[in-house]
């Protein structure tokens, strides 16, 4: 049995996994007691979590306002995670009503909840695809109905890549995507690092989970936008990046860099 062109996956409720993770830390309630165990040790672990994955959150929503704003009218969302109101394209069509979102995950409980709550205007699709073969996220179908690759594009790869080993070659499969992108085209990118406090012991929570928890430096993550142009203030900390409300308490503490980049030529 296959599903947006992809074998059916069993969904695993056995182990943590990263997308419910987060979604239970941001309050949400498409988890289960495994996912929640493994959150409440990730705060015990790391303090600032919770208000970390709602300043990224609140990233996420800045980046995107930024690059609608600069004229980008679609968008690859790949890592989406489980739906979080307001989603991205609620965001970015608030901006400008005819922009097109794909959103992709490898998450069956991602695409299912997706399905059940987008629209069916013809804006917006969600694909059970895996950021690991970036190529089969760039070629599938569904994909290149929402999104023309001779136009720009904004990338979204949001707390995703920290969930890729250096086995997996994070910066190839960056790469791949980039060169799929015209110019004028947008990488807007977050990623956890530990060059803040060590945060060890959260990685350790995810051990037993779907993915790894792989913490890297800001030059790591930094070349993770080679090709693109970073807008200003640059890599920053996910509450500094163009903030239009005042940074939630603890916010030196939280361990998400945030950048937007522009793919020039």
């Amino acid at each position: 049995m296959t599903q947006d062109g992809v074998e059916a996956v069993t969904i695993d409720t056995s182990k943590p996994h990263p997308a419910r993770i987060y979604d239970y830390l941001l309050g949400g309630k498409d988890n289960y007691e495994v996912d929640q165990q493994a959150g409440d040790r990730l705060a015990a672990a790391a303090p600032e979590a919770r208000i970390g994955v709602r300043a990224n959150r609140a990233f996420l929503q800045r980046a995107v306002r930024y690059v609608v704003g600069s004229g980008v009218h679609q968008i690859l969302d790949i890592g989406t995670g489980l739906p979080t109101s307001p989603n991205v394209h609620e965001v970015a069509q608030s901006v400008a009503p005819d922009v097109r979102v794909a959103y992709v995950d490898n998450d069956p409980i991602v695409a299912a909840h997706g399905n059940a709550l987008l629209s069916r205007s013809g804006t917006t699709r969600i694909v059970l695809g895996d950021l690991r073969d970036p190529r089969s996220v760039l070629d599938h179908p569904d994909v290149r109905q929402i999104v023309d690759f001779d136009q720009p594009v904004a990338l979204l790869l949001v707390a995703i890549l920290h969930f890729l080993t250096e086995a997996d070659r994070p910066a190839e499969i960056v790469a791949t995507l980039r060169d799929a992108l015209p110019a004028g085209s947008f990488l807007v990118l977050s990623h956890a690092t530990g060059d803040f406090a060590d945060r060890s012991a959260a990685q350790a929570v995810y051990s037993n989970a779907t993915a790894s928890l792989n913490l890297r430096t800001r030059a790591e993550v930094e070349r993770c936008f080679e090709g693109f142009d970073l807008v200003e203030p640059g890599l920053a900390q996910v509450p500094f990046w163009r903030p239009d409300t005042p940074p939630p308490p603890h916010s030196a503490e939280i361990g998400f860099y945030g950048g937007v980049a522009r793919k020039t030529a």
